[in-house]
This record gives structure tokens, sequence and C-alpha cells, in this order.
């Protein structure tokens, strides 16, 4: 096998008392204090995580949206400079390989961001569609009319399209929670140089600088809060780290692992890539169905994107008591006939109980509901209701 990785901020993360654990290749801290300390925290205050394992690549060049809109499911060539928005990348078969954000960094330059477990799929996928992508461009773009002819020199030459794999070179912390605001905005040292922290909309970036290092600010995560992740090279992400960890200290900000975001994410109804989302998966059996752009002239897996009839789609569990489904467990009707399985549960912490993400029949997916989990051998009832479990007020 070979040998873990470890992100940039490993020795931070041991002097702060961090159990690690695998994910996609790589050791990282899956606590420092409790579980529940840390998803509290988010909720209430803010939390800090290191998301340095994800996988970031560069997609640049004069058809660099017309090829991503080639490559992913969504339509990207219309995204504003500053902006973001969550894709899909699918197989030919119209499964799902990752699920992915997209930055619109210059009008011939983007930012994607894939899971780590992800990367090489990723990275064969877009290299594949790269060699596929020219003979596509130009059986769309056909003359306009008779004798008119256009040129794909450029196309062709080093203002094309180029992907690279830069995900060693950047780090990534995340800062979430309702007074992650306010903590990056008394951060020594970091100074935004685009749009002010007041103005700055969810699923956008803007440019900053830390300590005269450049900086990437973007206003997404993965909690159901309010919340930045923050872009940076590799050495200075420990000087970014200790600077935002002083600055919060005082608005109740702690270091969170990935049981709390994986607690924190499943509250907030999102799937997680090999729980929710995998190859076998087609996007409208996830609800993500918005997400592809149907009416684009193509795109792989435009051809087998539709689920079938039956095929079963994603719904939110809920139920009593203080046993929770667990990924792998048995959805059933009242006779104990299957309807599906759960991919994801916990007892909630927010919520104060049981809460499951599960695949199951049309016929059962309906709100409200009632079915049963098997819990090691125990039936256990629960009511589908719809997603997310929790929604942030403010």
């Amino acid at each position: 096998m070979p040998d873990p990785r470890y992100t940039p901020l490993r020795e931070r993360h041991e002097a702060l008392g961090a159990s690690f654990t695998d994910f996609g290749g790589w050791q990282m801290p899956v606590r420092y204090t409790s579980d529940l300390a840390e998803h509290h925290a988010v909720r209430q205050a803010a939390g800090i995580f290191d998301i340095s394992h994800m996988a970031e690549f560069l997609i640049t060049g004069d058809y660099s949206g017309d090829f991503l809109d080639h490559a992913l499911a969504g339509r990207l060539s219309t995204l504003p400079v500053g902006k973001a928005k969550y894709s899909l990348l699918l197989s030919e078969q119209g499964g799902i390989v990752d699920d992915v954000i997209v930055y619109r960094l210059a009008e011939d330059r983007y930012l994607v961001i894939a899971n780590a477990g992800n990367r090489g799929y990723v990275d064969s996928a877009f290299a594949s569609r790269v060699r596929s992508f020219p003979s596509i461009l130009e059986r769309e773009m056909a003359p306009r009319a008779e004798g008119e002819e256009r040129s794909f020199a450029g196309f062709l030459g080093d203002r094309g399209v180029d992907v690279e794999d830069v995900s060693d070179s950047f780090a990534l912390i995340a800062v979430q929670g309702p007074a992650a605001q306010g903590i990056l905005a008394a951060t020594e040292g970091i100074e935004a140089l685009g749009t002010p922290w007041s103005e700055q909309r969810y699923y956008a970036w803007t440019d900053a600088s830390f300590r005269g290092a450049p900086l990437l600010i973007a206003r997404t995560g993965y909690t159901g809060e309010d919340g930045f992740e923050l872009m940076i090279r590799v050495d200075d992400a420990g000087a970014l780290w200790d600077a935002v960890l002083a600055a919060g200290a005082p608005h109740g900000l702690v270091p969170a692992g990935l049981a709390a975001r994986d607690t924190l994410r499943l509250e907030a109804g999102m799937p997680l890539y090999g729980h929710e989302l995998t190859t076998a998966t087609k996007p409208a059996q996830a609800g993500l169905g918005r997400v592809v752009a149907r009416d684009k002239a193509g795109f792989v897996g435009k051809e087998a994107v539709d689920a079938a009839a039956d095929a079963p789609v994603l719904v939110g569990l809920v139920a009593e008591g203080r046993r929770a489904g667990r990924a792998g467990y048995a959805v059933v009707d009242a006779e104990g006939a299957p309807l599906g399985e759960i991919t994801s549960g916990a007892l909630s912490p927010t919520l104060g109980h049981p809460i499951a993400m599960a695949y199951i029949i049309p016929s059962s997916a309906e709100e409200g509901t009632n079915v049963f989990l098997d819990v090691r051998g125990t039936r256990m009832s629960a009511t589908v209701t719809a997603l997310p479990f929790y929604r942030r007020t403010i």
C-alpha cells in the first residue's frame, strides 16, 4: 500500500492533540477534543478545518469555458468572473464520477476543486476530455454561412485549453460558523483586495493577501453554516492557520475534525462522495437534476444521464430515540420487504434525534411515509422527510 499522505499542517494538528484517520489516502484529523464540542462550536460560533487534502485543477485558455461545458454537467462558460458554481463530472454512462466546485478566476481561467479520493479519476477524465474536445468543438462551430470559414489555429495553439493539477502547491483552510466573517476580518495579516467582507456573497470569491502572499477567499463551505474557504500556497499555510486561530480565540473558534464535518454536512443534507454519490448514481436520483444543463449542445454523459423511472431516490429519514441507522443498514416496510439502504446516518447533535440519508424506491419516497430501519436486527420506525434536516436561520 502507498504511504499515507499528510497535509502541510500535520505538526500543528499533532500539537493540538488531534486523532487521525485515513481519508482518501490522507491522514486527516478526525477530532481534537470531542466530536460534539466541535460540532456545536461550528453551529454556535466557528470552527477551523484543514481541507488541504482536496484536489485543485487550473483550467486555462481561450476555450476553457467551452471545454468545461463539454467536460462537466453544468454550464460554466456563462459563470461570471468572481463567482463559483457546484457541478458534476459524469461518466459516459451518466453516473457521477465526482462533484466539484468551479470558480471563474478570469475570462480564460477557472479553478476546479475536486474530492481528494477522486483526484486521479478527475485528472484522467480531464485529460481524455481535452483530447476529445477539438473534434467536438469543430463539429459545434460549423461555418455560419456558405464560404465563411473559422480558424482553429487559436484553439489548437497555446491559447486553447490547458488543464494543470496544482493540488500539491496549495493548502485549503475552512472557517465555518456564524462568527466566521468577524474572525477573518480580525485576522492579523489578511487584507481583502477585492470585494469587501460585508459585500461578499455566497458562492463568490475575492482576491486577498496574507502578509503579502496571494490568498483566495471563497464564501463556500460544507457545514450548512456561513463560512469561508481560504486557498494559499503550501509554504504560507501554517502561518495563516496560526493567525486565524489567534484571532478566533476570543470568538469561540475551535479546530474541528472530520467527525464534526460529517455530522454538520449530514444535518445540512449535503451529499458525500462514496456515500450518496457514486458512478452508479444518476444526478436526478440524488436530487441534483437541477445541476445538469440539459439544453447544452453536448457534454460527456448527456445521452445516458436519465435514470430509470423505478430507480431509488435520495431521501431524508428521521426517527425517535437515540439509536441511529448507519451507512449500509437496510430500509424496509412494515412487512420487512426491502425498500432501500441508508447511505449516511447519525444521532444529530443539533436536533437531538436520529437522522439519515437513504436511497429508497420511489413508491415509498413521499414525504411523511413511514418506513423501518434494520438497526442490527432491531426494526426501528422512521419517517421520510425533506432535505436538509437543518437550515441556518440567518
